[in-house]
């Protein structure tokens, strides 16, 4: 679910202290904050600042000129989408990571009409092989506001994490995104959730009882944003100072300073997440503290949606956290605290997550041979970035996979698109591959040995400008049904197993091959 901020409040958040930002910028392992379609560094009043957009090499950048815009917010990167094709297009940031470690992940949207339209264009967001959620800004831009989502991902063994944005059905202009930032969490923050089965993709997060800014860093050592969420009758605020080292989720300790109280004797309802929202399972974190004095406490119940979530919570004045890490909500969600003894409920912040699935991920050799196999193009086809497979309707051009205990690429068809480059060797680690068509492009140089691939069925390579001879390349393909190599420059002697029945070998016209023996019964 997006969130939105306001242009003021984005020029300010973004010309704010950003020191321990900016050194963690340095780490990229720890943290990025990446200003999408600069060219340039941004310096901040501490000299460092947000860096330029470098973990990308597809796209268009955009300057917008609106007045009072924040930097950050007036450059942006664009993606050209494709009507002609049968699959949509996903374009992806590949970040560096420390394998295991568990991400905060935030994309910022400012529409600007970059592209002379009058409205955002609506489309997708990605993870690796999960899709995330649909990027939606139409409304936050007529009211003047950018957008942005945030979700927590694990780099699971992985040293690096793609973020993407993709086309989808009802993308009629090109997507894009202003900025993008990767933040380390502790192991302690948000360890109820089984983060090899699920991510999180936030849905609110607020400081109850507060009526001021957005609190950020440096309250908050992981910048996250908690926003303000008030009325004029029950608000309370107070000065006490409390440690929150121990608090799992490490939250902010400004966030316990204010609250929402009930009236005496009378329960506190709250119609928080201010959204209805859709039938699934949520992640719930509700934070209190009784700040009137050092030595006081008070009791009450905890419900969410009338369904029991906490019994007979002693708060004091030390603070403490209860969550659930799967709960169940449908619609308005009301939480009710009613009173105990002794005092009255209060609520000082509050974190709502989304949870969803996360995606499987193709095979890592399938992955590590067609990204070897895109540098060796020299114009690969679009959209040829992140999984090769996943999520499954977002699979590359020409790329078909099977999607059982284990994802594999098994067919290549990039016939007739005016590709040119040479067949990298890691195409031989495809082993699952049974279909591979190069026809009617520019290929030039060797055909590799291709030896390993025992499932293939059908190779279509005529029409290109391999040179070489076929000795080799073609050995041990009991499988192979179709083989054309036609009109290409490849020379030397045609070894006589390729006349074998069941197999139609077409190796004319085009080539010079020295020998060509019968076919065999002749």
């Amino acid at each position: 679910m997006a969130r939105s901020a306001s242009l003021l409040f984005l020029v300010f958040l973004l010309s704010s202290p950003l020191y321990f930002v900016s050194v963690l910028c340095q780490s990229s392992l720890s943290r990025l904050f990446i200003d999408c379609g600069s060219t340039s560094n941004i310096p901040t009043p501490d000299g460092l600042g947000w860096i330029s957009d470098i973990y990308i090499d597809v796209g268009r950048n955009h300057n917008l000129t609106l007045p009072n815009l924040h930097p950050v917010l007036s450059t942006l990167r664009s993606f050209p989408i494709r009507s002609d094709l049968d699959s949509p297009l996903k374009f992806c940031y590949v970040l560096p990571t420390n394998p295991g470690g568990r991400y905060l992940v935030r994309t910022t949207y400012f529409y600007g009409g970059f592209d002379n339209g009058s409205a955002p264009p609506v489309f997708d967001q990605i993870v690796d092989g999960t899709f995330w959620t649909t990027v939606n800004t139409t409304a936050d831009y007529a009211a003047g506001m950018a957008s942005y989502y945030e979700g927590v991902f694990l780099a699971a063994g992985k040293k690096n994490m793609r973020v993407c944005v993709a086309a989808n059905t009802y993308t009629t202009s090109d997507p894009f995104i202003s900025a993008l930032e990767m933040i380390l969490l502790d192991d302690s923050v948000y360890n109820g959730t089984d983060f090899g089965k699920y991510a999180m993709g936030l849905i609110a997060r607020s400081s109850f009882g507060s009526a001021g800014s957005i609190i950020r860093y440096p309250d908050d050592r992981f910048d996250r944003y908690w926003q303000p969420f008030s009325d004029s009758t029950h608000a309370k605020s107070s000065t006490h100072n409390i440690t929150t080292a121990d608090f799992w989720n490490l939250p902010p300790a400004v966030v316990f300073n204010t609250a929402m109280v009930a009236d005496q004797g009378k329960p506190l309802v709250l119609l928080w997440p201010p959204n209805s929202l859709p039938d699934a399972i949520y992640y719930i974190a509700l934070y209190f503290a009784d700040t009137s004095s050092l030595q006081s406490t008070r009791t009450f119940n905890v419900f969410v949606n009338n369904y029991s979530f906490y019994s007979n919570l002693t708060v004091s004045s030390s603070g403490l956290v209860v969550f659930s890490n799967q709960w169940n909500l449908s619609g308005q969600t009301m939480v009710t605290l009613t009173p105990g003894s002794p005092g009255t409920p209060l609520i000082s912040a509050g974190e709502v997550f989304g949870l969803f699935l996360i995606g499987n991920l193709t095979v890592t050799r399938d992955v590590i041979a067609m990204e070897q196999i895109r540098e060796n193009i020299i114009s690969p086809p679009p959209g040829w970035s992140g999984d090769p497979c996943m999520p499954q309707d977002y699979s590359w051009v020409g790329v078909t996979c099977s999607y059982g205990l284990q994802i594999r690429v098994v067919s290549l068809n990039l016939s007739s698109m005016g590709l040119n480059g040479s067949i990298s060797l890691y195409i031989s680690n495809l082993t699952a591959l049974t279909n591979v068509s190069l026809a009617n492009n520019n290929f030039t140089g060797h055909i590799p040995n291709l030896s390993r691939l025992r499932n293939l069925e059908k190779l279509h390579l005529q029409d290109n400008q391999f040179t070489g001879t076929i000795t080799l390349p073609f050995a041990n393909l009991a499988k192979l049904q179709e083989l054309y190599i036609e009109n290409n420059n490849l020379t030397g002697e045609i070894p006589p197993s390729l006349f074998r029945d069941g197999l139609d070998f077409r190796y004319l016209p085009g080539n010079n091959f020295s020998s060509v023996p019968p076919p065999p019964n002749m």
